[in-house]
């Protein structure tokens, strides 16, 4: 299996195999579905470390603006939730596993540790701005390799995830700039 893509993982920890995959009619390679699969489990990775991050920031901020800071993590972290289903549902139609444990996302993630002792709103949104701009950019990253091995299915439920969190980095920047 080929890791073209900047943001595959170099090591691979019960990664598809051919042997193990499920059959299906869709109509990609056996290659390009083993390929789609462990990049959607890379960013599964990353979708589950990035919203418990934002579950740690929603029960631990403190402030003035706890309440709206409050909801809006709520929110979010609902959103981040749909995001992950969507990669872990896309690697099962196209015949793998998804890999959507506590444990694969920590052996698997490529966002920086969230900090657990801060509960300063400009602590924990800056952490979670920077978490969410390094994760958009890695979905980014997997939408032009999905669209490059014509898995449009793929690229396009990346893309759409990448327009959420977008909207997701702008809340917390304007936030920030207040």
């Amino acid at each position: 299996m080929s890791t073209k893509t900047h943001n595959a993982p170099t090591t691979r920890t019960n990664g598809p195999r051919r042997k193990d995959m499920h059959s299906t009619r869709i109509d990609l390679s056996p290659d390009v579905r083993m390929e789609m699969i462990e990049l959607l489990n890379a960013r599964l990775a990353d979708a589950t470390d990035y919203l418990l991050s934002i579950k740690q920031a929603h029960w631990n901020v403190k402030g003035r603006e706890f309440i709206a800071l409050h909801e809006m993590l709520d929110d979010m972290f609902s959103q981040a939730v749909e995001y992950a289903d969507l990669m872990a549902e896309r690697a099962v139609a196209l015949g793998g596993q998804a890999r959507g444990t506590l444990q694969a996302a920590a052996l698997g993630t490529t966002l920086a540790a969230f900090p657990l002792e801060s509960n300063s709103v400009t602590e924990l949104l800056t952490a979670l701005a920077v978490s969410c701009a390094k994760f958009v950019k890695a979905i980014r990253a997997a939408a032009e390799h999905a669209t490059n091995e014509e898995d449009l299915g793929t690229a396009d439920l990346f893309t759409e995830v990448s327009r959420g969190l977008d909207k997701q980095l702008w809340y917390f920047e304007a936030h920030l700039a207040a």
